[in-house]
């Protein structure tokens, strides 16, 4: 079966975007998802499914998020590969040793077009820095995600779609766990 992260967009921010790891992790697993883990408190999961349409699973995802935890967000979904190829495909390799809590990727719905990455671009008025790859963006941020004027609303509107932003330290622990479950889903068949 394949192995799959999922995001959650905006989950334990504040107000009324609160779900817990247990919840999460029942639901997934009511809806027939297997090897369900959670990593952090922010809406991240890696889990085993028969399901090979990704857009399928989000939706499925996000429809059973709302009526079961009352909650309507995105979901996005990549593969343990694609993960991986995120991983590899760092164009910011510096700051990933020296600075990994300043880079970010974030993971798009859709793939911008690429007059969306040139808007974007100079839609930058601080020392942050864009590399975008298909459905994802990498971003540094120098000075910290707080203090930034290049927030989730800026980066979606000239982008043309949503997303929702890991640091590099979480992006590395799920593709850790991720690699652990495709070794043990591996070892199991």
């Amino acid at each position: 079966m394949p192995v799959y992260i999922g995001l959650l967009r905006a989950v334990n921010l504040g107000g009324n975007t609160q779900v817990s790891m247990e919840a999460l992790r029942s639901l997934l697993s009511r809806m027939g998802l297997a090897d369900v883990r959670t990593v952090l408190q922010s809406g991240n999961a890696v889990f085993t499914s028969d399901e090979t349409n990704e857009r399928k699973l989000e939706k499925r995802l996000e429809d059973r998020t709302e009526k079961e935890l009352g909650l309507r967000t995105d979901f996005f979904v990549r593969t343990a590969d694609e993960w991986d190829s995120i991983v590899r495909g760092n164009p910011f390799r510096q700051e990933e040793r020296t600075s990994p809590n300043h880079l970010v990727v974030t993971v798009l719905k859709e793939v911008p077009p690429s007059e969306g990455w040139t808007r974007l671009d100079s839609a930058i008025r601080g020392p942050e820095r864009v590399k975008g790859s298909g459905r994802h963006a990498y971003i540094v941020y120098p000075d910290g995600i707080g203090r930034s004027r290049l927030t989730a609303a800026v980066i979606e509107k000239n982008l043309g779609t949503r997303g929702t932003s890991r640091n590099w330290n979480t992006v590395l622990k799920l593709a850790a766990i991720a690699a652990s479950a495709g070794a043990a889903n591996r070892a199991a068949h």
